[in-house]
């Protein structure tokens, strides 16, 4: 199974950039690896005072699978918003890090929301929203903020996985504990939801077809006990020493033999 084949990402080779502060200054020590979990902590925050935060990986990718196991953990930070209760992200097909002002809020990117429940009603994770995007659903432009996906709630301090698979400028997939539980098409740059950022990274209409990851800080504490990516661009040529059954996408330049 393509699963088996997701490879850890270690602790290494991240970039923290938190609203109102310069890439690579972690304020609050806010990302941090405890006990070999990678943490978002607010311990040292008298207020969050919307400090959204998001640390990006240093590789971008056009064809892939991300997948993580989090968890929310104790109480949400003094300031933070009543949307932001136990809520974080995965932001897929963001902009270049370097790229977003000091004091944007979001990445122009697509979001995987990672939500948990409250104990007061259904609160389904995996869900779409667009910070500086719209996507393509049905056949047709889907401009509002957020979509909900089909999963089921998850209360309490649970481990929940979930993954995106990304298709370039095609489809991408929302899947919790191995179902699919939303899935839509054209991931582009538009609409608004993104504040203080360039006006030359907004380019509305433009297809995002790569980009680079990111996991989100928005005030509650997170956990995440697994990264794991798989890159599914690459060598197709059966041939080859590095072909993998598994690409969708081919480079053969990279191809070795």
């Amino acid at each position: 199974m393509v699963e088996e084949c997701l490879t850890y990402v270690g602790t290494e080779g991240w970039s923290p950039k938190i609203t109102g502060y310069a890439l690579n200054e972690n304020f609050g020590n806010t990302f941090r690896v405890e006990n070999e979990l990678m943490k978002v902590s607010y311990d040292k925050y008298d207020n969050f005072n919307s400090r959204f935060g998001h640390i990006f990986y240093n590789q971008k990718f056009s064809y892939y699978i991300i997948a993580v196991e989090y968890r929310f953990i104790g109480e949400q930070a003094p300031g933070g918003p009543a949307w932001a209760l136990r809520n974080s992200g995965i932001m897929i097909h963001c902009q270049q890090p370097e790229t977003m002002g000091k004091d944007q809020d979001f990445p122009i990117s697509i979001e995987v929301q990672l939500l948990g429940g409250t104990g007061k009603g259904e609160r389904p994770t995996a869900n779409l929203c667009t910070p500086g995007t719209n996507v393509v659903m049905d056949g047709k432009l889907f401009t509002p903020h957020c979509m909900n996906s089909k999963s089921k709630t998850y209360d309490g301090d649970q481990w929940v996985r979930v993954e995106a698979m990304v298709l370039g400028g095609g489809v991408v997939r929302h899947i919790v504990e191995g179902k699919t539980v939303l899935s839509y098409e054209m991931p582009q740059i538009g609409g608004g939801n993104v504040s203080k950022h360039w006006p030359l990274a907004k380019v509305d209409g433009k297809l995002l077809e790569e980009g680079y990851i990111s996991l989100q800080s928005e005030s509650h504490p997170v956990e995440f006990r697994k990264v794991e990516l798989l890159n599914l661009a690459g060598c197709m040529d059966e041939k080859a020493k590095n072909y993998r059954k598994y690409y969708v996408k081919a480079e053969n330049l990279s191809c070795k033999y």
